[in-house]
């Protein structure tokens, strides 16, 4: 992003609307992605990956559903990834029949961790950058490296004065 250019210049902003219907969407791709006997669970990469999973979850009809808490952002910083809550063993194994999904895959760097964790299992994400897609077996949509993505978990509607050139 350039220094002269706010985030807000460069942003994708992502209505609670538009991450159902596109989580909807991850969730039709993945139906021809299961392995035979279907998903045995879905890891959800908290926090931003929760409310996309919970979506796919009910979609694809999985019950099992944990997480995995991989910290690497620091407000707006990108940081080392430390993993601070890992999904139950017992259920996961190694991640074979396991969906792993999270709100957006940027450099990777988290995904790299999380995928140490449960090798065999299937990554999807609703959006992708591109330093992050080979990390990622399935995405709905790509945007590009200097997009900043706006949730909707961190925006409010709130009146904005109009712009008059000023």
């Amino acid at each position: 992003m350039t220094p002269n250019r706010l985030p807000h210049e460069k942003g994708f902003h992502v209505s609670w609307d538009q991450l159902h219907r596109d989580a909807r969407a991850l969730a039709w791709r993945l139906q021809g992605e299961a392995p035979e006997g279907g998903w045995r669970a879905v890891v959800a990469i908290t926090r931003g990956g929760m409310a996309p999973a919970m979506i796919v979850a009910r979609e694809l009809d999985i019950r099992v559903v944990d997480t995995i808490s991989v910290k690497s952002y620091d407000h707006q910083t990108q940081s080392e990834p430390v993993v601070i809550k890992s999904p139950d063993a017992d259920v996961v194994g190694d991640g074979a029949g396991v969906l792993i999904v999270d709100d957006l895959v940027d450099t990777g760097r988290t995904l790299e961790v999380v995928r140490a964790h449960l090798p065999r299992a299937h990554v999807a994400t609703v959006y992708a950058k591109p330093l992050g897609r080979a990390q990622v077996h399935t995405f709905v949509t790509e945007v590009s490296q200097d997009t900043w993505i706006f949730f909707p978990w961190d925006m409010a509607l709130q009146y904005v004065e109009p712009y008059r050139g000023a």
